[in-house]
């Protein structure tokens, strides 16, 4: 894999229906139905939907052997309707289940955390060597008669991992990490391999991006040395809805695109399975137009470790570096005052005049030859003001007396005279910038050559737009800075619009990446699943009423989840969750333990609020001001 350079990974090929995934084949975009997998006519006109959004395959839950024998009549409908877009079917806890499905869907999920493991439940179960030995025998023995029933009727299946449903037996040897993830993935391959079963594609997800992330870095890395080239599908989990579940998304889902992995996406949304469908391909169309770009000639630090990253070491400017959180800076170029007081940038860049009105809060960046002499009036409205220069003004910058300097950089202009004045001005902080098609390698080339040089100064990583739509920024904004955020190599976002978005939209946006990608908190974060056929309560009108009673509880984790199956390990750093129960009943967690079970919908939500009051993190929106 080249850090700067695009290309997909290359993989085997997977037979799914009329629709192979992997190989030469392009990135193949999926959705789930929320419906009752017994409700042959809702199915269909759901399936329906997400296929004429664009969606290639679509995975409809099977709890038991009723929802997966409904497969047939729903593949029947469909196909009777001309509708032959493969179905997956979607398995946890009971193996028969998956036997079932595999004779009426063209793909079929299976999960290793509870395949033929016991379901998750959080105590410690000590295992000999012997004892874990022979459950994996166990395993083996029932999935090999789960993959010659597939090789009968040519179906495939997906392995897929979820971070949140690992099994205690995993937990126990290699606690809750990337490590215990792939390998209970690797597990599950190495049967299909031995059993010559090649038809197969991989998951292996979390609601943490930074978990996601480095989880799939290191499976394709244990892969290659197997000799293995299967297939990814890529997504993050309880991603959540609106702007938060977008951003979260392409953060985690952009970072992993940007590398070349990855066959297929699934941007997982609590709202409609339809509504998913065109925010994964805004993301994958993206990313793809950067195959073939120039070449850019990047060297990576030795230091930099892929699998593992930590942030690059600053120094501290201010603010910005060293252990300080990621700063945001926006602009107000356009002389207007608008802003979200949830979501005040650090800094504001004024170009070359004084805005009509100043915000409270931010400092003021003016370009350097300005500077000197519109700083006079920022200074009497009570505010700092600090420079900002381009590459070709390195002796201006030396005469500068300001402690805190700006230097617009991009990656071709880097040269040894620029090295050498940073290394003497350790209080100038870098706005990286690239026009490149392939701005994240050219971001990352420009910081790894920071590395290599030994240069600690702060990089804020500028990125710069033409969108009209919000979901369109939010989606490209996103995608460009995972990476970036989740290698450790920025020290704060600086994103410009040319388009026709608010600049509260903007700010909010800039905002968003940083807590999507876990390194800046500045809004409650909701851990909330997309829905299935097994949610037995309104999802998106509970998180719309959880969201108006909490969503000013800055930095308070809250879980909202339709069923147990990934509910108490997805949300497991949750600091509350609402999980559903049964029809129309409720569970109330508190982290990992289980407060109240069994409440009835109509109470659910103000008994969390209580809970969370009785245990102290709760205030009033005017506190929160």
């Amino acid at each position: 894999m080249d850090l700067f350079n695009y290309s997909r990974r290359e993989t085997s090929e997977v037979n799914i229906g009329d629709i192979a995934l992997g190989g030469k084949n392009p990135i193949r975009i999926q959705s789930m139905t929320n419906t009752s997998t017994q409700d042959t006519e809702a199915c269909v006109e759901q399936v329906k939907r997400i296929i004429n959004a664009g969606g290639d395959y679509v995975r409809l839950t099977t709890q038991g052997v009723k929802e997966a024998e409904n497969l047939k009549n729903i593949n029947i409908a469909l196909r009777a309707q001309g509708y032959m877009n493969p179905l997956v079917a979607d398995i946890h806890f009971i193996p028969k289940v998956a036997d079932v499905a595999a004779l009426y869907a063209e793909k079929v999920r299976i999960n290793p955390g509870n395949y033929l493991d016991a379901p998750r439940t959080f105590k410690q179960v000590n295992y000999t060597d012997e004892e874990y030995a022979q459950e994996l025998e166990k395993i083996r023995e029932r999935l090999v008669t789960f993959l010659n029933i597939c090789k009968e009727n040519n179906t495939a299946i997906r392995i897929g991992v979820n971070h949140g449903s690992l099994s205690d037996r995993i937990m126990t040897r290699y606690g809750d990490t990337p490590e215990g993830m792939v390998e209970s993935c690797m597990e599950f391959l190495r049967i299909c391999v031995a059993e010559n079963f090649t038809n197969v594609a991989i998951s292996i997800k979390a609601s943490n991006t930074v978990v996601m992330v480095r989880t799939v870095r290191l499976l394709v890395e244990i892969m290659k040395k197997e000799g293995m080239e299967f297939p990814l599908h890529l997504g993050v989990t309880e991603a959540g809805d609106g702007e938060d579940g977008r951003i979260k998304s392409a953060l985690g889902i952009g970072a992993l695109l940007a590398d070349g992995y990855g066959d297929t996406v699934r941007v997982s949304l609590s709202e409609e399975p339809e509504a998913e469908i065109p925010v994964a391909k805004k993301l994958v169309d993206y990313v793809a137009q950067r195959a073939k770009h120039p070449y850019i000639p990047g060297l990576e630090a030795k230091e930099f470790n892929y699998l593992s990253p930590i942030r690059r070491q600053t120094v501290e400017v201010k603010n910005i570096g060293g252990e300080n959180v990621p700063v945001v800076i926006s602009d107000r170029m356009d002389n207007t005052f608008e802003t979200n007081p949830q979501f005040i940038p650090d800094y504001i860049y004024a170009a070359r005049e004084l805005p009509a009105q100043l915000e409270e809060g931010p400092d003021y960046i003016l370009d350097a030859d300005v500077w000197e002499t519109e700083k006079v009036s920022f200074e009497k409205a009570g505010k700092n003001c600090w420079p900002a220069f381009n590459h070709t003004q390195l002796l201006a910058i030396g005469n500068c007396p300001a402690e805190l300097k700006f230097l617009f950089m991009p990656y071709m202009a880097l040269t040894d005279e620029v090295i050498a004045c940073l290394k003497v001005h350790p209080e100038i902080v870098l706005l990286s910038q690239s026009n490149h098609p392939n701005r994240v390698g050219e971001h990352r080339a420009s910081v790894h050559q920071l590395m290599v040089e030994g240069v600690q100064n702060p990089v804020v990583i500028f990125q710069h737009y033409s969108e009209n739509e919000a979901e369109d920024l939010q989606v490209k904004a996103a995608a460009d800075m995972g990476a970036l955020i989740l290698d450790g190599l920025c020290d704060g976002i600086f994103l410009h619009n040319q388009g026709d978005l608010s600049h509260a939209t903007i700010d909010a946006t800039a905002f968003g990446i940083l807590q999507a990608g876990r390194v800046r908190t500045s809004k409650t974060e909701y851990i909330s699943c997309p829905g299935c056929g097994r949610t037995l309560f309104s999802l998106q009108s509970t998180i719309a009423r959880v969201k108006a009673a909490t969503s000013h509880l800055k930095g308070l984790k809250i879980g909202i989840m339709g069923c147990i199956v990934n509910g108490p390990g997805e949300m497991a750093d949750a600091d509350y969750g609402y999980v559903g129960a049964g029809r129309g009943k409720i569970s109330l967690y508190k982290r990992k333990e289980c407060i109240e079970k069994n409440i009835p919908e109509a109470e659910a939500v103000d008994k969390l609020i209580a809970l969370i009051k009785a245990n102290g993190d709760y205030y009033s929106e005017e506190e929160s001001l």
